[in-house]
């Protein structure tokens, strides 16, 4: 049997949709789906302000950009993310600044993040791994004692809480993907939720729109529109719109869908935990309301991982591994770092092994994986 690590869920709206799209004549940016796909967001997730982008990447791009970090700027972020949450400081000349991360939620740890800090220090980027978030409410409190902006990297935590708000709405700007590898999908696109105010509003929508105010001229703010700061195309085809907002209406659907896969893998591995041949797993803390967006086990050493990892693999499973710690990466070494600076986080870029887990997986073939995964579990524990 061959099992996916991931696979698209699709609801059966989306060919409608794209149709309804292709038929109103504007299929460029801020059509008709895109305005459908805002509003659902912010009724859904309790939003302010919603804006797309062309990709999660994006989103974070203009966070940064809208909140004028620059040249010596440092933002505090984990090292256990994407490159994208680094790359968005360093391409304005700002500084990633890498904490640790806590082994309850693989969050920013906000005790290191205070260590961390410099007169420097422009914004926190907590990232909201695996559809469970970090402890925003401390890493607000801190935000708010050193009068620093907060951008929540939240792509993978679309719809997931922390003590009942939505994560994406704690900070200045929440940044999220709809990547196809996410819950909800448009193949590439990603959004911004701004949580500070409407001068902030004003000035994400200039950058957003090639440096213009168009968005002020649609709304009969201004009778013409002119080139008014730096910007660049972030605004995604209503086509890609069309699509997420078919997903984005079956929400409730995919999250309990997902819900059942994953709570199945944490019960049958739970034992593994007790019995200590597991270091952690996927959890959902108190507090914490998930998306379910990925399962993983962390492995108390490389080798057993490896061991595991291959034997999954050469069943047919899409077991991997996830980030490479960007403390440690080429571009980590080139801003100073070793792999030794952030210790938990190395341990658990060497241990921690994802599942394969996609919104339509059959109990079939999710019976598969947690029998292959026995098997390897005693090829190692015997």
């Amino acid at each position: 049997m061959k099992i996916p690590f991931n696979k698209v869920y699709l609801t059966g709206d989306e060919i409608e949709y794209i149709s309804q799209s292709l038929n109103t004549g504007n299929i460029a940016g801020d059509g008709m789906f895109d305005e459908k796909v805002c509003r659902l967001l912010e009724d859904r997730l309790d939003i302010n302000e919603v804006m797309t982008t062309t990709s999660g990447t994006h989103a974070l791009e203009l966070a940064i950009m809208a909140l004028e970090i620059g040249p010596g700027d440092q933002v505090v972020m984990p090292s256990f993310t994407f490159p994208s949450s680094a790359n968005a400081v360093m391409l304005r000349g700002g500084i990633p600044v890498f904490a640790e991360i806590e082994k309850e939620t693989l969050g920013l740890d906000p005790e290191d993040v205070k260590r961390k800090l410099t007169k420097n220090t422009k914004a926190i980027m907590p990232v909201h791994y695996g559809g469970i978030g970090c402890k925003m409410d401390q890493i607000m409190e801190i935000a708010r004692d050193n009068e620093i902006y907060v951008v929540e990297d939240a792509a993978q935590a679309v719809g997931s809480k922390y003590k009942d708000k939505f994560l994406g709405t704690w900070g200045d700007i929440g940044c999220y993907s709809f990547h196809g590898t996410k819950n909800f999908v448009s193949g590439e696109g990603g959004a911004m939720a701004i949580n500070n105010g409407h001068e902030l509003t004003v000035k994400a929508e200039i950058l957003r729109q090639k440096g213009t105010n168009r968005m002020q001229f649609l709304k009969g703010e201004v009778d013409k529109y002119t080139w008014v700061d730096v910007g660049s195309s972030y605004a995604p085809s209503d086509l890609l719109m069309a699509l997420l907002y078919s997903q984005l209406t079956h929400m409730k659907e995919i999250t309990r869908k997902r819900r059942i896969i994953s709570e199945r893998y944490m019960e049958k591995m739970t034992p593994y935990l007790h019995r200590g041949h597991l270091f952690s797993m996927s959890s959902v803390p108190e507090n914490f309301e998930s998306n379910y967006h990925n399962f993983y086990v962390v492995f108390n050493d490389e080798e057993k991982r490896e061991s595991v990892r291959k034997r999954l693999n050469h069943r047919g499973i899409g077991a991997v591994i996830h980030f490479v710690p960007l403390h440690a990466s080429p571009v980590g070494a080139k801003l100073g770092y070793a792999s030794q600076d952030l210790d938990f986080t190395d341990k658990i870029g060497r241990t921690l092994l994802r599942l394969p887990l996609y919104t339509d997986m059959t109990m079939e073939e999710q019976e598969y994986v947690l029998r292959e995964f026995s098997l390897a579990m005693e090829g190692i524990h015997g």
